[in-house]
């Protein structure tokens, strides 16, 4: 399934599909390696946007689950991390992983130097710009790059996602199926 292909509203999802979540340990000599963090609580097509695009960009790209303590996520890390997979399983050059600490430490441990982020407003901007130069600051061979998330994204949050799904509105058009049914299937969890 290519990120043109995903399904209009009202179209069944796909089967669900189970890849292993392998972290990855450091880049070929050689290749761009470019990560992009985020919580992903869950990942919504605005993320898609981004990863497929991202993906096109570089030899390798890394979608990096921030695991932070101080928030109360939905998903698990493991439970995100096993979604990712779901979701880019079409991408090869994409693998799933995690991290708790600095970024810039993470990224140094891949080999990777560039951070892709996504922007949907100016306020994005404004607070994305304060941590590229910080990283920047910590690590000078590091760069950020941002990617203007695609007009029609650029309301989605995975906060809006999640309290349309508590309350059992429609979010096939804000992720995709297999987020879909995992929301669902939380949600009926929580009820219960």
């Amino acid at each position: 399934m290519t990120f043109s292909s995903y399904p209009e509203a009202g179209s069944k999802g796909e089967t669900p599909f189970i890849s292993p979540v392998i972290p990855v340990t450091g880049a070929i000599a050689g290749q761009r390696v470019a990560v992009y963090p985020g919580s992903f609580d869950p990942v919504t097509y605005g993320h898609m946007d981004i990863i497929h695009r991202a993906a096109r960009q570089f030899d390798h790209l890394i979608v990096a689950v921030l695991n932070n303590s101080s928030k109360n996520p939905l998903f698990s890390v493991e439970e995100r991390k096993v979604l990712l997979a779901e979701v880019t399983r079409d991408l090869p050059n994409v693998s799933i992983d995690s991290f708790r600490d600095l970024l810039v430490h993470f990224m140094r441990s891949r080999n990777a130097d560039v951070i892709v982020r996504g922007i949907r407003s100016v306020t994005d901007f404004e607070y994305e710009l304060q941590l590229a130069s910080t990283n920047h600051q910590l690590d000078g061979e590091i760069e950020t790059i941002f990617m203007m998330t695609n007009p029609r994204y650029s309301y989605l949050s995975s906060s809006i996602v999640k309290e349309i799904a508590k309350f059992h509105g429609k979010v096939q058009d804000l992720v995709p199926p297999e987020v879909e049914r995992a929301l669902s299937e939380k949600y009926k969890q929580k009820e219960t």
